[in-house]
């Protein structure tokens, strides 16, 4: 599987966080366009396997074919970048600010957005042979998610949010580890098996992706779930998208970074 060590993928990471922040805006936006549709578009996959099966394993096994394809194909989604790009400001790369980081994570997040949103419509349109019948049953079921995973934190107020911050910071720790998975070998099959396994544990943990998010809920929403847009950010993207920034850079980049790339001296037994 031509696996490399912890020193030399971390490495490629500090590398990757750097291309990330220098890369020109319409790459930059085309790269996460493409990462939103293309996870949106796995999400309804697994809702579709899980509806059809009745087994919601089934659909958490298969999810992850939609991430292997984004990151073999190049692209970007939010939760990657929160973890690469401060990494190389954190190496004093030549060109890398806070300034360039944030530019990013904004940058990606819109192309994450306007890509999930895109999917979502055609996805609505599939659901509803273009609006003129009652949702399908993957419909209905996606309906159903967008109001339990709004209104049914709500109900529970402050602690409602902390849950999905929490489920956000887990979630973020498995799908950056995806993404390190994708650096830990030179061959395909390596880089697959990798990324596959994290993947597939978030999905069935039903952890909380910002991105598959700004699918799941605009979707939910053509489909008759009946929640607003504010209870939409309130209720999820936000404390999800924090969630993800915190987990995945302290379960993930900083772990990884502080002790690999930033080595302490081996202790001297005498």
């Amino acid at each position: 599987m031509a696996y490399l060590a912890p020193s030399e993928f971390v490495t490629k990471m500090v590398d990757a966080g750097e291309s990330k922040i220098l890369m020109s805006t319409k790459d930059t936006l085309i790269r996460s366009f493409m990462a939103g549709a293309t996870l949106a578009l796995a999400a309804a996959f697994a809702v579709t396997i899980t509806v059809q099966t009745g087994q919601p394993l089934a659909g958490a096994v298969l999810f992850p074919v939609g991430f292997v394809m984004l990151y073999l194909l190049g692209f970007d989604l939010l939760t990657g970048v929160f973890v690469l790009a401060p990494l190389a400001v954190w190496d004093k790369r030549p060109g890398c600010t806070w300034g360039g980081v944030l530019r990013n994570w904004g940058l990606v997040f819109t192309g994450n957005f306007a890509g999930a949103l895109t999917t979502a419509l055609l996805m609505a349109i599939y659901f509803t042979m273009g609006f003129q019948t009652e949702p399908s049953a993957v419909g209905q079921k996606l309906a159903s998610i967008g109001v339990d995973r709004t209104l049914g934190y709500s109900e529970y107020g402050f602690a409602g949010w902390m849950t999905i911050f929490v489920r956000g910071m887990l979630c973020n720790w498995m799908v950056s580890t995806g993404v390190v998975g994708a650096m830990i070998s030179t061959h395909v099959s390596g880089k697959v098996i990798a990324m596959w396994m994290p993947i597939m544990l978030f999905f069935y943990m039903v952890f909380e992706h910002s991105i598959v998010n700004m699918f799941l809920f605009p979707i939910a929403m053509m489909m008759g779930g009946e929640f607003s847009i504010g209870d939409y950010f309130w209720w999820n993207e936000i404390p999800t998208v924090l969630g993800n920034l915190v987990g995945g850079l302290t379960f993930t980049g900083l772990t990884l970074y502080s002790t690999h790339v930033r080595t302490s001296p081996a202790r001297i037994v005498r």
